[in-house]
């Protein structure tokens, strides 16, 4: 892997309960980990869904090997590139070698 390749910032953050002072719990977002990656091209775009027009644009992050990055897994985190956010449908350790990890995601409904 060139290292000249990863060039753009990415944050995962990981989902959390937050307990208030009264004891309501709420769910929430902190950044986890932050690093470089390679952006692999964006496909998808918009598609109309019951007359709204939706933005299902998918995207793939290629980060190096560290715990951190291999830690993270599907359903309790979401990577924030720009000011977008999206979340990861799948983790791929390319052939387990310890190398890299790439993280193919779709873009957040808001």
């Amino acid at each position: 892997m060139e290292i000249s390749l990863l060039n753009v910032k990415i944050m995962f953050q990981k989902s959390d309960v937050a307990v208030d002072d009264i004891g309501n719990h709420k769910n929430g977002w902190t950044d986890y980990y932050s690093c470089h990656a390679t952006v692999n091209g964006e496909k998808g775009g918009d598609k109309d869904i019951a007359g709204l027009t939706v933005d299902d644009s998918e995207i793939a992050f290629t980060v190096r090997y560290c715990k951190k990055a291999a830690a993270i897994d599907v359903t309790g985190f979401r990577v924030v590139f720009g000011s977008e956010l999206y979340n990861i449908v799948s983790i791929d350790h390319m052939n387990y070698k310890k190398k890299c990890l790439k993280f193919r995601c779709r873009k957040v409904r808001r």
